[in-house]
């Protein structure tokens, strides 16, 4: 088989991010592999479009990224889009507690972590160091955590504030795959209000519904 790049590093990355056409019949041995993988992702080209398939540990994400291509393509089908947490929903009382977090630290900004134990299947809390917290600015660290453990929410609050993704947001979320939620409104009639996405595969995507049990439905 003829090498896809002759540069040592371009073929280290092809073979990071490979791109799979899908068979006109039958299933892809390939593409099933990564379907299943515990970490891992692609690209698939059928003939209805790209879709990015991609795979954490908790999380398992069908993509369509574009619309049927116009040029003819012997392919099959990509399939229909999908995004499920196989970490399972986020019990409801966790977001209850960094909300008490959050009203605590009023006026200020404040921060949390929601982090999935992928051997013991339980999520945690885990209230990250603040470097700079003030009413319209905040600064703070990612842990690093130990084996196996996954950061799987990042939350940060904009106190009396809307909630919005600024621009610090996006460079900051621009190449993890991970939820995340900035809370706003802290302590008005009527709220808080929340802003929520998916970031994955350098993009920020809406949530298809809430990550948390119980009636956080308008995430």
């Amino acid at each position: 088989m003829t090498a896809l790049a002759e540069d040592p590093t371009a073929a280290a990355i092809l073979e990071a991010a490979p791109c799979y056409p899908v068979p006109p019949n039958g299933r892809s041995p390939a593409i099933d592999a990564v379907r299943g993988a515990r970490v891992g992702n692609c690209l698939a080209v059928g003939r209805d479009g790209v879709c990015l398939i991609l795979r954490r540990a908790w999380l398992s994400l069908d993509l369509p990224l574009t619309p049927p291509i116009p040029a003819y393509l012997p392919y099959g089908s990509i399939g229909t889009g999908r995004a499920d947490l196989r970490c399972g929903l986020i019990p409801a009382e966790l977001f209850q507690q960094i909300l008490e977090h959050f009203r605590d630290a009023l006026p200020n900004e404040a921060a949390a972590f929601i982090v999935w134990n992928e051997d013991d299947r339980q999520f945690a809390l885990d209230f990250p160091q603040i470097d700079r917290a003030t009413p319209s600015h905040l600064t703070y660290r990612t842990p690093v955590l130990p084996p196996h453990h996954h950061i799987v929410c990042d939350i940060h609050s904009h106190g009396h504030g809307p909630a919005f993704f600024s621009a610090t947001d996006d460079a900051d979320d621009a190449h993890a795959t991970k939820i995340s939620l900035v809370v706003g409104r802290l302590g008005h009639a009527g709220g808080p209000a929340i802003a929520s996405r998916l970031c994955a595969g350098g993009m920020f995507l809406p949530l298809p519904r809430s990550p948390f049990s119980g009636d956080y439905h308008d995430l």
